[in-house]
């Protein structure tokens, strides 16, 4: 056999293989399709179209590169209309008052902007109770921010981070028995309820950062009941690891526990496991979107995120220390700041993650411009 004909041999062979194998892999991915469906009936994680009820929603289903959709910027809406406060452990961020948001907003918009996530933060004396009432007040900072910016940016994706640390007195994220210890129940109940008063004032997405036990099951009953679900995605803080990297946050939100710390709800550093078992309950309970947080020191988590809510969109949160810490390095001459950002994200992506929570969303509006 001359050379050209065992060259030609060997190529049919490996086309018919391939044919072969392509035969066999369109079996499998129609077996699988049709093994997986089910019905709706009656299945509180099959209320799918919350998750998809927006363009924004609609474009985060896909994986990608780095590109101004997938970012959401977080805003520390102050209850003094006028505030407008730079937070000094945060670089290049502020706290500002309802007046003052949308001027802030009208630029960034232009730019790209695409999404923010809202965080009250009572200033005024006395606001702050054991119970966090001020959270859904419906003339506090976040309902009034929510409705404002419905009206006068129709195609921001608004997100209301649902929490009770800025508007306790004790400074945690629900609330406690006598012992000072976190009511697990009554805290559920309190979070979703304030879930609908945001879902209500006209959030796009609610997403409880509180990590209180079965608080996506209780939001997503609620949603249904009230006949909104279909249009309120709900993305779930699933994996929120405590730790130090949260300083600048508490700073900026006055979030800080007055006893204790947050260890007995919030993750342990070490806890994959307990991760894992979070996501699998929370996908479970309704959630749309998983989240992680903080992000770079938790690679590991968002590509195990990925993997178990594989058909879910998966965010995280790169949060205020981390931007802090590449702030300070990139000061000290270390590396260079734009780099170091592109460099941090594309890691956090590359994980697994297709949203992701940044402080550095205004410069990125930018950098992805150029």
């Amino acid at each position: 056999m001359s050379f050209s004909s065992l060259v030609s041999d060997l190529t049919y062979k490996d086309s018919d293989r391939e044919s072969r194998v392509s035969h066999i892999s369109r079996a499998r991915s129609y077996a699988s399709t049709a093994a997986t469906s089910v019905s709706i009936s009656g299945d509180i994680g099959s209320q799918l179209h919350g998750g998809y009820s927006h363009p924004l929603a609609r474009a985060w289903q896909a994986d990608r590169q780095l590109t101004k959709s997938m970012l959401i910027y977080p805003l520390f809406i102050s209850d003094n209309p006028d505030e407008e406060v730079l937070i000094p452990s945060l670089p290049n961020q502020y706290r500002r008052g309802l007046n003052k948001i949308v001027p802030y907003l009208e630029t960034l918009v232009r730019k790209g902007l695409k999404s923010v996530i809202l965080f009250g933060v009572p200033m005024a004396a006395g606001a702050k109770d054991a119970l966090g009432t001020a959270a859904d007040d419906p003339k506090g900072p976040v309902i009034q921010a929510i409705k404002i910016l419905r009206q006068r940016f129709r195609d921001l994706f608004i997100v209301a981070d649902v929490c009770l640390c800025e508007y306790t007195s004790h400074g945690h994220c629900g609330i406690l028995r006598d012992d000072g210890s976190l009511n697990n129940a009554l805290s559920v109940d309190r979070i979703s309820d304030v879930a609908m008063a945001y879902a209500d004032a006209g959030a796009h997405c609610v997403a409880p950062s509180d990590m209180n036990d079965g608080r996506i099951r209780a939001i997503k009953l609620k949603l249904i009941e009230a006949g909104i679900a279909h249009q309120v995605v709900l993305m779930s803080y699933s994996a929120k690891f405590s730790g130090c990297l949260y300083g600048p946050f508490r700073d900026a939100a006055g979030s800080c526990p007055s006893f204790g710390d947050r260890r007995c709800y919030q993750l342990p550093p070490g806890g994959r496991g307990l991760a894992r078992r979070a996501i699998v309950r929370d996908i479970g309970e309704g959630a749309d979107i998983i989240m992680v947080k903080p992000a770079s020191q938790y690679l590991d988590i968002i590509s195990d995120a990925k993997e178990i809510g594989k058909d879910l969109p998966v965010a995280a949160y790169q949060v205020s220390g981390e931007f802090a810490m590449i702030h300070a390095a990139a000061k000290a001459g270390v590396f260079d700041l734009k780099a170091m950002a592109f460099e941090a994200t594309e890691g956090i992506l590359r994980a697994g993650a297709t949203i992701v929570v940044s402080y550095f969303t205004p410069e990125f509006l930018d950098w992805l411009s150029n």
